[in-house]
């Protein structure tokens, strides 16, 4: 095992020096990579089903044993039944498949936790919004269910709208918002979290009107043939008025967000989760629930690099304190593909909207900050994820990291493209020679496929976004996410849309860039192990890692492939001890028939979370050939991390009431 140098990996190289002494205890019991000593009985020994341990040494096993949180034997049952004692726990399968947990290798676990806590907007299969009727139902059921937290909060909130699944393949205007509510400020955010519609009092309150310039990095669309807003809110506009609109619900409502996210992630059974852009102030805000037992999921996260270096620097660990660690850094070159906010190298194909001949999108930083930002990085040895969906925005990119690697020279950095949707081929090699980590976007071949095929960059080079097929042709490593809450945090539809790239539509968007099964399961718990700088600890079954498991209701690579987003997650567990269990049947529906009481107490949460684990969605090409793509959102490498990160700054000033836990 290669184990990273420089004096700041010490937590992994710590971890590996563990896994190098249990080996070398098992070789003198004479156990190869299996049991250890025999007086050493395990915890637990789970055995009775298809274990797959993403070792390649072994990929199969028939037993685990765990004691103390950490595995200490895989192997066959007979030998791994050796550490059985009388206390040991002996958990039957009963056919299930125990897989190493699933390692977030981008996501946002605080914003998916807002998504818990808002109106639920989202089209089928994640929601049942398919046009602008019923997106209004939605907003009206939700307000007469949770009319205290609209009182608290004087907002209506509602996520996950996407114009290019609604029938009208439009955005809602303000006026529409209006026939919902004139007197209480509407907000609703679109699924890519880089674009939000406003009603005519919300705008009111953030101050826009006619006379209001488009801030720097956004933009305030505008009624047809004047100047007064029409409601529709792109990037940094949206990201101001969010501050404002929901800054409101303060730093108590900051942690239940966080809680009720990484709560989310369990169900999916992730058992590392990541918040991938946040400030001091909402670092701090983590830390509090953190330091409280708030988690029992390990949370990594990435401060903006723009926004507060010293704090990074002073933050950065290698290890956990109370199942939160400060990773790196993260930045953000530009947004989101499918709301044409990313910035290419030509002109989008057919757009949807009112933009000029020539439109390529633009960028989010300047390459000044850029070329900067990767500097400061490789000077600090800090790990840097950057956020960067359109050619041009790698172009820069590898501008930015080829001058530092030629200043700094080559080391153990591990960055890593975060996105990466629209790709050249020449980009990959570069990516490649520079050991850059590619932290792809395949769901976007479900979610948005058709709608880059017919509007982002046409028909020959949608087939080629999130290139999981150039990178493994290279050898590269890779890894996949879901940038949640863009969707759910669903490692199911993951590893089904790496493998078939099956849109909403039936299309194929890019066969020949589909992958295996393995594979694709490497690319969600070893490969973004080590994208972590955890590979020692995490991502695989073997003996000195932790216990962190997932158990699934069926084997990944014995169902057809086209079945992989209908396998459910049983149970989740971290370091031994069962974080998250799949309710029986009949009660997973009746919470998911459930809705939020008048009060407002218990706010859409609870919905959401029986949701997320009951799962009884349509097949992957349910959503017919009929459902079309809009002005859609991203997966950019967004999904609200910047509003959430401006927004804590706002809520760790105190102040606030939470618009309604779970």
């Amino acid at each position: 095992m290669r184990i990273p140098c420089g004096n700041v990996r010490i937590g992994a190289v710590r971890s590996a020096t563990l896994t190098v002494a249990v080996a070398v205890v098992a070789a003198a019991a004479g156990v190869a990579a299996g049991p250890v000593a025999a007086q050493e009985m395990a915890d637990r020994i789970w055995l009775g089903g298809p274990i797959l341990t993403m070792n390649d040494a072994a990929m199969r096993a028939e037993a685990v044993a765990e004691k103390g949180g950490r595995i200490v034997a895989v192997g066959s049952a007979g030998d791994v039944m050796k550490l059985r004692g009388p206390s040991t726990q002996v958990i039957d399968l009963e056919g299930r498949t125990m897989l190493p947990g699933f390692v977030d290798a981008h996501g946002h676990v605080v914003m998916g936790g807002f998504q818990a806590l808002s109106a639920n907007l989202l089209a089928p299969p994640d929601g049942e919004t398919k046009d602008i009727p019923a997106l209004q139902q939605k907003l009206r059921d939700w307000i007469a269910a949770n009319q205290g937290a609209v009182r608290k909060a004087n907002l209506i909130a509602g996520f996950g709208y996407d114009n290019s699944q609604l029938a009208e393949l439009r955005h809602p205007t303000r006026d529409e918002l209006d026939a919902v509510a004139r007197d209480v400020p509407i907000m609703i955010i679109h699924q890519s979290g880089h674009l939000a519609v406003l009603n005519s009092k919300a705008l009111e309150v953030v101050g826009y009107d006619a006379e209001t310039k488009d801030p720097p990095g956004g933009v305030i669309r505008r009624r047809a043939g004047g100047r007064e807003p029409d409601g529709v809110l792109e990037e940094a506009a949206f990201f101001n008025a969010a501050v404002k609109l929901i800054g409101q619900v303060g730093a108590e409502g900051f942690k239940v967000f966080a809680q009720a996210g990484a709560e989310l992630w369990a169900r999916f059974g992730y058992t590392t989760a990541q918040e991938g852009r946040s400030t001091a102030a909402s670092v701090s805000v983590m830390r509090a629930v953190a330091d409280v037992g708030g988690f029992r999921i390990d949370v990594v996260t990435y401060p903006d690099v723009l926004v507060d270096r010293d704090f990074i620097k002073a933050s950065f660990s290698p290890d956990y304190r109370n199942r939160l660690r400060v990773a790196g850094a993260k930045l953000t070159i530009d947004g989101s593909p499918q709301g044409f906010t990313a910035w290419r190298d030509r002109p989008y194909f057919k757009p949807v909207g009112d933009y000029p001949p020539g439109y390529a999108g633009y960028p989010a930083a300047t390459s000044e900050q850029v070329i900067d930002a990767v500097d400061w990085a490789f000077a600090n040895d800090i790990q840097i994820l950057t956020h960067a969906n359109g050619e041009a925005a790698s172009d820069l990119l590898i501008a930015s990291i080829q001058a530092a690697t030629d200043k700094y020279g080559r080391s153990d950095r591990r960055a890593v493209l975060i996105h990466g949707q629209f790709l050249r081929e020449d980009q990959v090699d570069a990516y490649n020679r520079l050991g850059v980590i590619p932290s792809l976007f395949p769901m976007h071949t479900f979610y948005w496929g058709d709608w880059h095929r017919d509007h982002t960059v046409g028909p020959a080079l949608a087939d080629n976004i999130s290139p999981t097929g150039w990178v493994r042709e290279r050898g590269m490593r890779f890894t996949t996410h879901h940038d949640a809450p863009v969707a759910f945090p669903d490692s199911m539809r993951v590893l089904d849309a790496t493998v078939t790239r099956r849109s909403r539509s039936g299309d194929i968007i890019g066969p020949a860039q589909r992958v295996d099964v393995i594979t694709a399961l490497k690319a969600m718990t070893i490969w973004p192990a080590w994208q972590h700088f955890e590979e020692a600890s995490k991502g695989s079954i073997e003996p000195g890692k932790l216990a962190d498991l997932v158990i699934l209701s069926d084997d990944p690579t014995a169902v057809d492939p086209e079945a992989l987003d209908q396998i459910k997650v049983l149970e989740t567990i971290k370091e031994g001890i069962t974080v998250y269990a799949l309710a029986p049947h009949g009660q997973q529906r009746a919470e998911l028939a459930a809705r939020p009481d008048a009060s407002g107490g218990s706010a859409f949460g609870r919905f959401v979370m029986a949701q997320a684990a009951q799962r009884e969605r349509m097949p992957a090409s349910g959503g017919g050939a009929a459902m079309r793509h809009e002005h859609s959102s991203d997966a950019h490498a967004g999904c609200g991390c910047a509003l959430m990160a401006e927004l804590a700054a706002v809520m760790a000033a105190g102040g606030g009431m939470p618009m309604g836990a779970p």
